[in-house]
C-alpha cells in the first residue's frame, strides 16, 4: 500500500541528520566490536557517577513502597511535585532567582522540551502569520533542525570566524548583522554550543537578552551541558534567568541519558503550556531520573558533583583529545580546532578540503570511525553556497582513550588522502 503522509508526517517522518546520528550511535553501542563511535552525544561512563546512580537505585529499592511509586505510578504532567520544589529551592537559594513550582515543567528529555517550545512559540499563528526561531549563531545543535511542524521554522545568522591560535579558531555572534524582524517568535542559543564547544560570554548573553526583551520575545537558552549542572563548561559563564528567558536543563550529560529527563524553567504561562503538551503527547514523564537525583538537588550535592567530578573529567578528556589532534595532524595540511570551552566535542575545520566532510564521513565509516559531517549544523541559512559548511566535522571525545586516539589518527590519515599526501 502506498501511504500518503501529511505535511507534519513528512517533516518528522523523513530522514534527518539527528536520525542518522542516533541510528549510527545506537547500532555502534549495541553491536560493540571495533567501531570507533566519535559521532554521538553519548556521555562518558564516569565511574564515580555510576557508583552514585547504583547507590541511589539501591536506596530506592530498599525503601518500602518507594520503588513501586517510581515504577508503577503516573506523576503529574508537570513533573514530580517534590522534584520541582527541590529545583525551585535550589535556584532561589543559589542564584536568588524569583522562581517557584509554577516556573518549572519536566519533559521526556531535552529534545522533547525543544519540540514543545519551538512549536508553542513559532510556526503558524492564529492570525495566519508564520513565525520563526532566530538562531544568532550557527553551527547549532543538529537536533533542532527538523523539529518545526511547518517548513522554514529557523532563521540563522552566519558567525564571525576569529582565528585565535596557530590551529585554533572561535565563532562569535555577528551583532552588527543581527536583526530581529517581525516574524521572529524567539531567539535561541545553546551554551555551551553543541557542536562546537563554544560558550557565549556573559556579555553576549546579556546583549541577546536585552535584544529579546526589547522586542517582547523570549530568549531560549539550551543549558544541556551548562551551569549549574552538569557544568561541562571550561571557562567562565554565569547562569542567568529572567521572566523573558526560557532555560532548559537535562539530566543526560550528568550521566543519566537513559532516564530521558528534561527541565524547563520559564514564565508560568510557558511552563504551564509545556506541561499541558506533555499530558497530550505522553500523559506524564519518566519518573526514575527525578527520583534518582531529587535528594541531590535538595542537598545541593548535584552542584558539588558537577564542579568536582563531572567538569574535571571532561576538562581532561578535552585536553587529551586536542593533544592527540596536534600529534596526529602535524603541519601537513591546514586545519583548525574550535576553542574547546565546554560540552563533549571537538569541532574541526579543514579550509579548502578537496572533498566535502559528507564524503569524508563515508570514507571514515568504511574504516570503522563515525563522526558527524558539519553541514547538518548550518540549518536556517540562505541557500547561498558557503564552502565552510562542508569543511567542518564534529567528533566526540567521551569514549575510552584508545578509541579516541585511534579514531583521531584515522581521521588524519583520511584527510591526508583527500589532499593526496
Amino acid at each position: 500500500m502506498d501511504f500518503e503522509f501529511s505535511q507534519l508526517g513528512l517533516e518528522l517522518g523523513s530522514p534527518s541528520g539527528i536520525g542518522e546520528l542516533m541510528e549510527d550511535l545506537g547500532n555502534a553501542l549495541s553491536a560493540g566490536g571495533d567501531v570507533k563511535m566519535l559521532g554521538g552525544g553519548q556521555p562518558a561512563h564516569i565511574p564515580e557517577m555510576n557508583a552514585i546512580w547504583r547507590r541511589r537505585m539501591e536506596e530506592i529499592a530498599a525503601e518500602p513502597g518507594s520503588l513501586e511509586k517510581v515504577l508503577a505510578n503516573y506523576d503529574p504532567p508537570r513533573g514530580n511535585p517534590r522534584f520541582i520544589e527541590a529545583l525551585a529551592g535550589l535556584f532561589r537559594g543559589e542564584f536568588g532567582w524569583d522562581v517557584d513550582a509554577s516556573n518549572f515543567a519536566v519533559t521526556a528529555g531535552g529534545q522533547t522540551a525543544f519540540f514543545f517550545l519551538f512549536n508553542l512559540l513559532g510556526g503558524r499563528m492564529p492570525d495566519g502569520r508564520c513565525k520563526r526561531i532566530l538562531l544568532p549563531l550557527v553551527p547549532e545543535y543538529i537536533g533542532y533542525a527538523n523539529q518545526g511542524t511547518c517548513g522554514g521554522m529557523f532563521k540563522a545568522l552566519p558567525p564571525k570566524i576569529e582565528k585565535t591560535g596557530g590551529h585554533e579558531f572561535k565563532y562569535r555572534v555577528d551583532f552588527d548583522k543581527l536583526e530581529v524582524t517581525d516574524d521572529i517568535a524567539a531567539i535561541c542559543v545553546s551554551r555551551p554550543t553543541n557542536p562546537t564547544g563554544n560558550v557565549l560570554t556573559d556579555g553576549e548573553i546579556a546583549r541577546l537578552s536585552d535584544l529579546a526583551k526589547a522586542h517582547g520575545i523570549p530568549l531560549i537558552i539550551d543549558n544541556a551541558y551548562g551551569a549549574p549542572f552538569p557544568n561541562v563548561i571550561f571557562t567562565e559563564a554565569t547562569p542567568v534567568w529572567d521572566e523573558h528567558i526560557i532555560l532548559t536543563l537535562s539530566l543526560s550529560k550528568i550521566g543519566l541519558p537513559g532516564t530521558r529527563t528534561g527541565i524547563v524553567v520559564a514564565h508560568p504561562k510557558v511552563a504551564s503550556a509545556v506541561a499541558a503538551m506533555s499530558s497530550i503527547v505522553g500523559l506524564s514523564n519518566p519518573n526514575i531520573g527525578q527520583a534518582i537525583v531529587r535528594p541531590m538537588i535538595e542537598s545541593g550535592e548535584i552542584l558539588r558533583l558537577s564542579d568536582e567530578t563531572v567538569k574535571p573529567f571532561y576538562v581532561e578528556k578535552s585536553r587529551l583529545a586536542r593533544e592527540w589532534v596536534a600529534e596526529s595532524f602535524g603541519e601537513d595540511f591546514d586545519y583548525y580546532v574550535h576553542r574547546s570551552e565546554g560540552a563533549l566535542f571537538l569541532w574541526l575545520w579543514f579550509p579548502d578540503l578537496p572533498i566535502t566532510t559528507a564524503e569524508l564521513y563515508q570514507r571514515l565509516k568504511e574504516r570503522g570511525v563515525l563522526i558527524v559531517p558539519g553541514h547538518y549544523f548550518f540549518f536556517g541559512l540562505p541557500d547561498d553556497p558557503w564552502r565552510h559548511r562542508d569543511e567542518c566535522l564534529r567528533m566526540t571525545f567521551t569514549m575510552d582513550e584508545t578509541t579516541v586516539r585511534e579514531g583521531i589518527r584515522i581521521i588524519s590519515e583520511e584527510v591526508r588522502k583527500a589532499w593526496g599526501r
